[in-house]
């Protein structure tokens, strides 16, 4: 077999600082996750041309990540020149805000985009901004009003479940806006920041700093409970849902099924769902 025609698919493990990056996706004349490590690889594997990276979750600028999953497919013949070093050196050609966690070829069926069970995001807000940490302001909302987290984990308790998150999201021509929800819910951290976990099979632009915004009204009592499951409901973009500043958003994990799973589930992925029936 001709090893340089052959195509080996990669897994990056990656973790990033989104402060100084217009988003994940490459941006000509922008500076963006993708571009910066897409070029890293291809200095370290010597390709002739970028490899194009496949990622778990396109985040908007400013959005940070510490489980990021991406994919790659590089010759094989590049790759197997560079194995024992790559991982090591790809990591000093990374600029300091990013940070490679893994690197390897990936099980068979692997797809970074497709495969994931789920991912789960973070977002912290400080509300009490005699204690708010200047060290941690680039990863933290800071609030100005004190939140109830009794009040929020209740609203958000209605929109957890598979629903048509239209309400919340920032529509694209094709693309369908039904989504899971397994988890969402708020608590306080040692410092008591207060931290919402936001966990679904996939996320709609703009969906979790949305969610956020919706029940941070709830929590500070300008809304009622039922307020975010009314505004669910009716599956219309709502002008009072406010989408809070990206900073405080992070991408904490994506977990992926067993490789012997790993095909399959691509392939349900990838079927375009309709709202559920009620």
């Amino acid at each position: 077999m001709n090893t340089d025609a052959a195509l080996v698919r990669l897994r990056l493990d990656l973790a990033y600082d989104g402060s100084g990056f217009s988003g994940w996706a490459a941006q000509p004349g922008r500076r963006t996750v993708q571009g910066v490590v897409e070029e890293a690889l291809g200095r370290v594997l010597r390709l002739p041309a970028a490899a194009r990276l496949t990622v778990a979750g396109r985040t908007d600028a400013g959005v940070h990540a510490r489980g990021q999953v991406a994919h790659a497919d590089v010759p094989a013949g590049a790759w197997h020149a560079a194995v024992d070093s790559a991982g090591r050196a790809l990591a000093g050609v990374l600029p300091g805000d990013v940070r490679l966690r893994g690197l390897a070829p990936a099980p068979d069926g692997f797809d970074a985009r497709f495969s994931p069970l789920w991912r789960r995001y973070s977002y912290r807000v400080c509300d009490d901004l005699a204690t708010a940490d200047p060290l941690r302001r680039n990863e933290t909302l800071w609030y100005p009003r004190r939140i109830s987290l009794d009040r929020m984990n209740s609203a958000a308790a209605a929109l957890v479940g598979e629903h048509d998150f239209a309400a919340f999201c920032r529509r694209r021509e094709g693309a369908t806006t039904v989504r899971r929800v397994l988890r969402l819910d708020w608590a306080r951290d040692d410092d008591g920041v207060a931290v919402a976990a936001v966990v679904a099979d996939a996320f709609c632009h703009n969906m979790v700093r949305a969610l956020v915004g919706a029940l941070l009204v709830v929590g500070e009592g300008r809304r009622e409970q039922s307020w975010p499951g009314r505004v669910l409901a009716a599956a219309i973009r709502d002008s009072a849902v406010r989408v809070v500043p990206p900073h405080g958003l992070c991408l904490a994990e994506v977990r992926y099924p067993p490789p012997a799973e790993l095909a399959a589930r691509a392939a349900e992925t990838r079927r375009v769902r309709s709202a559920p029936l009620a």
